[in-house]
């Protein structure tokens, strides 16, 4: 348990920092911009990486270091990728219609829940 512990832990620090860096880097390129251009980037990477290490552990056996990979590193890299793989399972399994109401619920209740983030922080702390 703890190995595994650890193993997220570490991947998560790992993967805060390269997304920090990616965003850097992104920005750095292509300038400031109003539209979120880093932070989709991150998350549309994220999500490759995601599939490929998923494809990846399932043939080569890698499934013990899933830990660090899927829940550390790619996770601490961008939960998006956790979200686009359940998205992806859901499809695979025929579920369209679980998949569709996971998508709408997932992104309309989290950018809801954000906002009443805001207004409870802004109560609070203004």
């Amino acid at each position: 348990m703890m190995t595994s512990v650890s193993m997220v832990a570490f991947g998560g620090a790992v993967g805060a920092v390269c997304r920090y860096l990616a965003g850097l880097g992104v920005i750095r390129l292509l300038g400031h911009h109003d539209f979120p251009v880093a932070v989709l980037m991150v998350n549309i990477l994220g999500s490759f990486l995601m599939g490929v290490f998923v494809v990846a552990a399932a043939m080569r056996d890698l499934t013990w270091a899933s830990p660090l990979v899927m829940t550390g590193l790619m996770g601490g890299f961008t939960t998006f990728s956790a979200f686009s793989l359940e998205t992806a399972n859901l499809i695979e399994r025929g579920a369209f219609g679980q998949a569709a109401l996971y998508v709408i619920l997932s992104v309309g209740l989290s950018v809801g829940g954000l906002f009443l983030g805001l207004m409870a922080g802004r109560g609070v702390f203004a």
